[in-house]
């Protein structure tokens, strides 16, 4: 198997902690994404080499297999793992034995190996292991991107895992960053033991008009001088749909205005959302005919009084 250096895809140390190869991530993923990149196909390469270096190091087990074993870091199995570090660890049987870099060493010579040394197994003192010890199968980590307006309603989507189709709806409100479990859609059990489990990540995009804090919203709207000084109603844009919204007369160009109850929805509570809150960009006249500017004068002056 071909060596790839995770971290070096991410470009974080070997010493990172998991909430910088989260931020690394989260940053190379929106860069390369095949939605911001279309039909680049180095691109489009990258994004999978960001993904599956996130997959191996996002996960603890499989880092400190990744960490130890290299390139085949894959073929061994948890339990295989647990039994090698016991046997010595790092400088023990499986250093010995096992090369991180070339893949020239054959899983199954390791077994033999173990069963001569062993007869089949540990037992006894040693904390026990065997190969007929039934274990839950290995938990799955994705990652799932989504826009903003997509999460603002319960939104369906299928999965492909392991050649296998996944029906998930996402509720709506759910926050950047939420985690969510599908119980026994892992990898299989070993010796008749349980599926693992899936855990997708949710990553909810930056939207163009709307920033998320909470369960509120932030935009900005902008009115005419007019309006602004004479007050009256104007459309606002929400992620519900088109609504009128008065103005105050002598409203001020910044001031920011709240719609209650049309923000985004509250996870897992129908029919709750948070406030929208509105920035007033007040828009001046340009090209001012010569009569307008001469009305302007006149109001000027007749403030001054």
């Amino acid at each position: 198997m071909e060596y790839k250096d995770y971290y070096k895809i991410l470009g974080v140390s070997k010493n990172a902690t998991a909430d910088e190869i989260k931020k690394a991530y989260r940053k190379l993923a929106r860069k390369y994404h095949p939605d911001v990149n279309p039909n680049d196909k180095e691109a489009e390469r990258r994004f999978k080499d960001i993904n599956e270096a996130n997959e191996v190091l996002s996960d603890p087990k499989k880092r400190e297999k990744y960490d130890k074993y290299g390139a085949d870091w894959s073929k061994v199995s948890d339990e295989q793992h647990e039994a090698w570090s016991k046997a010595g660890g790092p400088g023990g049987f499986g250093q010995q034995f096992y090369s991180s870099g070339s893949g020239d060493f054959d899983m199954g010579d390791f077994s033999e190996f173990f069963r001569s040394m062993f007869g089949g197994g540990f037992s006894g003192a040693t904390g026990g292991y065997s190969r007929s010890r039934s274990m839950k199968g290995q938990d799955y980590q994705a990652e799932m991107h989504l826009p903003l307006r997509t999460v603002y309603t319960d939104s369906k989507h299928i999965l492909t895992v392991n050649g296998k189709k996944i029906r998930i709806t996402i509720p709506a409100g759910i926050k950047d960053g939420q985690v969510i479990k599908l119980a026994g859609k892992g990898a299989p059990g070993i010796g008749g033991g349980p599926a693992g489990d899936l855990y997708i990540t949710v990553l909810v995009d930056p939207d163009p008009q709307y920033r998320r804090q909470g369960n509120d919203l932030y935009t900005t709207h902008t009115i005419d001088l007019y309006t602004a000084v004479l007050g009256g109603e104007t459309i606002i844009d929400t992620l519900g749909g088109k609504i009128k919204m008065k103005i105050k007369p002598g409203t001020q160009n910044g001031t920011t205005l709240r719609i209650k109850g049309k923000g985004f929805p509250v996870y897992k509570k129908p029919g709750h959302f948070g406030d929208l809150y509105v920035k007033i960009n007040v828009k001046l006249p340009e090209h001012l005919t010569h009569e307008e500017k001469e009305l302007f004068k006149k109001l000027a002056e007749l403030r001054k009084k």
